[in-house]
Order: structure tokens, then sequence, then C-alpha cells
């Protein structure tokens, strides 16, 4: 795609393609949660910059405002026919242009919700091949309907024209489609001309021709507008969103590594053997973070990473007991399998830091259609009304669970130590 400088002139121009296009990042007014007066955060969106590479996923996507014009023409040349089935008593010609246009359209319509096309050519002898069988209807059946039924009968081949039009203008712009009106127009203007009632009412009925081409031009327009900046509002809505999941994600990721680090550094009485502990424990962070930096490769599942992470816990002094069920945790999405990675690694710390043990048991198993990770120690617990400085942590746990459709329950009292209940969707 060519760059372009506005998103709406370069949407007028190009038609529905434009669509895909994906630029770093828009105005703020586009998606500005406060009150926005609604003509100026159309006015941003439709100012907004056109840049390429698309994406092929939205690539994809934009195929699909082809099916607005095609769903009119299935609806309205059964429907024509229909009125002319009970009113008139339509020839086999006009039967045939109904049902083979309708059956042409479901079966186009069906290629594109099935065929990718990267390239295009197949989408581009689509819109030839259906404006030939345009004029080829009107043609046909303008030269052999009899006169009694070619006022009437012209109507079929009409609204396949009209729904062409409309076809063009949203997938090739609005300058493809008035070129296809006007030479709709013309074609008409030549049937109306030579057919039975010539003269000045074949003027009249070319204006209601022309006046409705017309028309499918601009409610064309109409839709492919409201699609484009509807699309742009999401585009903005979801990298908003999804710099806030990525700020969060890094704050959790630097809670759990570097801060956690920095914070035993802190708490270090200068001893041989602490300062030993503090080193080791700032090896472990620097490799996890490396391993998150680089990692491209598929995870081997969530039983994997908990044994890890015991394997962390342990150079850190706390022993964590493994009791994991064989239960196809490979399934688990990189989203979900991460959140409760994470979360258990912050309840394995709350409890070196607060339960006075350094022994805690670490169970996964299936439960309610989903995974659930809990953790058990033995040691002093809490009293939920006055918890613990750090405790609040607890509160993150949840949040990461929450984020990927799971949920996290700390339950604790005084004497009988502490149990985090993690649970996520499959």
């Amino acid at each position: 795609m060519t760059r372009g400088p506005n998103f709406l002139l370069a949407l007028l121009r190009r038609g529905a393609p434009v669509l895909a296009s994906t630029p770093r990042e828009l105005p703020s007014e586009v998606d500005d949660p406060a009150p926005v007066a609604a003509v100026r955060r159309m006015g941003a969106m439709a100012a907004s910059e056109v840049e390429p590479p698309a994406d092929p996923l939205m690539i994809r996507a934009t195929r699909y405002a082809v099916l607005l014009p095609m769903t009119f023409r299935i609806v309205g040349l059964p429907a024509v026919w229909l009125w002319l089935v009970l009113g008139f008593g339509p020839t086999w010609q006009q039967t045939v242009v109904a049902w083979f246009g309708t059956v042409f359209t479901a079966a186009s319509a069906g290629w594109v919700l099935r065929v990718p096309d990267r390239r295009g050519r197949w989408t581009w002898a689509l819109l030839w091949t259906d404006v030939a069988l345009a004029v080829g209807a009107s043609l046909w059946c303008g030269a052999t309907a009899p006169a009694e039924l070619f006022w009437p009968g012209g109507w079929l081949p009409f609204i396949y024209l009209t729904s062409t039009v409309a076809l063009w203008t949203m997938c090739r712009g609005l300058f493809a489609g008035l070129g296809l009106a006007v030479l709709g127009i013309g074609l008409q203007g030549v049937l109306l001309w030579l057919g039975p009632g010539g003269g000045r009412p074949a003027l009249a009925s070319l204006a209601g021709v022309a006046g409705m081409l017309l028309v499918a031009v601009a409610t064309a327009v109409g839709s492919l507008v409201l699609l484009g900046l509807a699309t742009r509002l999401a585009l903005a809505i979801g990298m908003r969103l999804g710099q806030d999941a990525e700020r969060a994600r890094t704050e959790r990721t630097l809670h759990d590594t570097v801060l956690q680090t920095l914070e035993a550094i802190a708490l270090a009485d200068g001893g041989a053997t602490e300062l030993a502990r503090v080193r080791e424990a700032a090896r472990v962070q620097a490799t996890e973070l490396r391993r998150m930096l680089n990692s491209t490769g598929a995870p081997d599942g969530l039983a994997a990473e908990l044994a890890t992470l015991a394997t962390e816990m342990a150079r850190e002094g706390l022993r964590a007991e493994l009791a994991i069920s064989d239960i196809g945790d490979d399934q688990l999405s990189e989203a979900r399998r991460i959140a409760v990675r994470d979360a258990a690694r912050e309840a394995l710390r709350n409890t070196m830091k607060h339960a006075g043990t350094r022994e805690v048991v670490v169970r996964m198993e299936e439960r309610d259609g989903g995974v659930v990770v809990v953790t058990r120690d033995h040691g002093v617990g809490y009293d939920a009304d006055a918890r613990p400085a750090g405790f609040g942590m607890s509160e993150s746990m949840k949040a990461r669970l929450s984020e990927v459709g799971g949920w996290c329950r700390v339950e604790s009292r005084p004497g009988r130590g502490t149990r985090v209940t993690m649970w996520v969707p499959r």
C-alpha cells in the first residue's frame, strides 16, 4: 500500500484495502477515555496517517467489507424474482438471471471467507467477472424480454448492477464506484431508449436509474467511512490497552527480579554467607531476565515452569516440594502459563519473607475445567485484618490471574500457615 498523508482521503481513493494500514501511533484524541466531542474524535481518526506495511491479519479481515453489497444482492434478487412471479409471471431468462446471480454471489461470499488470496489476484478476477455478469445480464434481459415484461423484468439485472457498483465502491474506492455508476447509467439509458415506450418516459426512467446508482455509491461510501472510523477507533483502543498491559507486565517482571534482589541487598547484614546468598539470587534473576528477553520457543508446560521455579527458590534457601498431576498442562496458553508461574513465584517469595519457615508444598492439579496451583506452608500465618507489610502484593497476584480469566485466593490464620490457590481456565 502506498503511503498516504490522510486516512479518510486514502480510504475514499483506494477503498477497503486502506483499512489494513496499522500506524505505530494515533492521535491522542482518538482513544482519549475522557469525554471528547464526537466531531473532534472523528476528525482525529480521519486525519490520522496511513502507513505501510499492513498487518497480514488485517489484510484478510478487510475483505469482509464486500459482504455488505453481496448480502444485498443475495436478498434482493430472490425478492424481486418473487415479485415478478406473483405479479407478472417472469420468463425463463429472468429466472436464470435471478438464481444464477444468487448462487454465484453466495459462492463468491463463501470464497471470500475461506480463501486468503494474499496477493489479491483472484479478488481482482472476481470483481471483473462480476462486472461482466452485470453488463451481460442487462443486455440479455433487455434484448430477449417480451414487451409487456420489459420494464418489470429489467429490475433483476438492475439490482445486480446496483450491488456491483456498491461492491466496487467499497473494494476500490469512490472514483471506481462513480466510474462504474456512469457506465451503468449509459447502459441503462441505451436499453430504455431502444426498448418499448422510449422517448420522454425513458428519460424519466433514466433519471430514476441514475439516482439509484448514485445512492448505491453514497451508501457504500458511508458504510466504508463508518467501517474505517470504527476500525481506527478499535485499533487505537487496542494499542492503548496493549501498551498498558505491556507496562504492567514489565513492572511485575521488575518486581519479581530486580526489585526483589535490591531488597535482599538492602536487608543483608554484610556477612559472607549473606553476601553469597545475595550474589546467587542476583545470578538467578539475571538468568531469568535473559531467558524472558530471548525466549522464542514454545513452552514445555506449566509443570516444567514450576520445577524450574522450585530450583530457583532452592538456591535462595526455600525448599519447595512439588506434587504435580499429569494433566496435559502444555495446552495452556502462554499468557495463562506465565500468569500462574509469576503469581506462584510471588507467593513463594512471600513465604520466604513472612512465613518463618523454609519449606512449602506446591501442588498442581485439574479443577473446574482449568488448572489450579496451590502453595501451602505451615509457617506463622497472619491475621487477614492485620496483614504484615508486603502482603499487599497478593492484590498483584489476583490482578495477574484476573487478566487471563483466572482467580487467586489467599487463606491464612495465625499459627496455621498460609494457603494460596491460583486457578486459570484451559
